[in-house]
């Protein structure tokens, strides 16, 4: 979809959201993120909740391909004083590249000035969002050759079984490498369990891969959401280096749908932690 018609589809929506009422701008000025957090810390998780998932709820107007207005943004108790500048040094400041930032003129105006925007890379749960993503059409596109999932010891007990799901999501996440290793985004430090994918295989099988901006591998598995078992080349444990690589184990025929076993354990923390 060409820039264009996103404005037209988003000038649409808007409009017809404002007619209902829908979505007064405001919320809650409390950031999330923990206590111990530092302020820029629940700064950025808060906007990459926003971003990521909580536009509607904040009432704010954002376009098909993810980006809201950075003044209509900072319009919002959460970011009551915060500024451009500060907001710039946060998208600048962030290691894994989880934002772009931008000025363009808003097409929903006559005004030919430029504004910015901003928006989230990936990571998104609302389905309405398009990102214009690099489609992978075979390993060779992915610059590492490697495409990896990182989870506790407590979801793989479930996710050899019943597959990588992309719960809430949109895509599942895999990074390029095991983070740590110069590796900018996928994958969370606290990672327990690294899934190796055969990515070509899943190719083969009709998966469809994706590069964000930020070189985060994207897919969204199979009709039902699910990167099955069968694709999972090998699993190692990220704090026994030494320890042999083992491959998942095949499904087993009386196991729990995979959307809720895999959302139960690991979907609480997907909306609230920043990968």
């Amino acid at each position: 979809m060409s820039l264009e018609q996103n404005d037209q589809s988003a000038r649409k929506n808007e409009t017809s959201n404002r007619g209902k009422g829908k979505n007064p701008r405001g919320g809650s000025a409390k950031l999330r993120g923990l206590p111990r957090d530092s302020e820029e810390v629940r700064m950025s998780k808060t906007l990459s909740w926003i971003l990521r998932h909580g536009s509607k709820s904040e009432g704010l107007f954002m376009r098909p391909d993810g980006y809201v207005r950075v003044h209509e943004l900072l319009s919002l108790p959460k970011f009551q004083g915060v500024d451009l500048d500060r907001i710039r040094k946060i998208v600048d400041a962030d290691s894994k590249q989880r934002y772009s930032l931008i000025s363009q003129a808003d097409a929903s105006t006559q005004s030919t000035s430029e504004i910015w925007w901003i928006r989230a890379n990936q990571g998104h749960s609302m389905k309405e969002v398009e990102l214009e993503l690099k489609e992978i059409t075979s390993i060779q596109d992915i610059p590492t050759q490697t495409a990896v999932h990182g989870t506790n010891r407590k979801a793989w007990e479930i996710i050899q079984n019943e597959g990588l799901s992309k719960m809430t999501r949109n895509h599942i996440h895999l990074a390029q490498g095991v983070a740590g290793s110069g590796v900018v985004s996928g994958m969370r430090q606290s990672s327990q369990i690294l899934i190796y994918i055969d990515v070509q295989a899943a190719l083969d099988a009709g998966i469809q891969f994706f590069i964000s901006d930020n070189g985060v591998i994207l897919t969204p598995g199979n009709e039902k959401g699910i990167l099955e078992p069968r694709f999972f080349q090998r699993m190692e444990e990220k704090t026994k280096a030494n320890k042999k690589p083992s491959g998942a184990r095949k499904p087993k025929p009386e196991s729990k749908p995979a959307e809720a076993a895999s959302d139960s354990i690991e979907g609480k923390s997907s909306t609230t932690e920043v990968e």
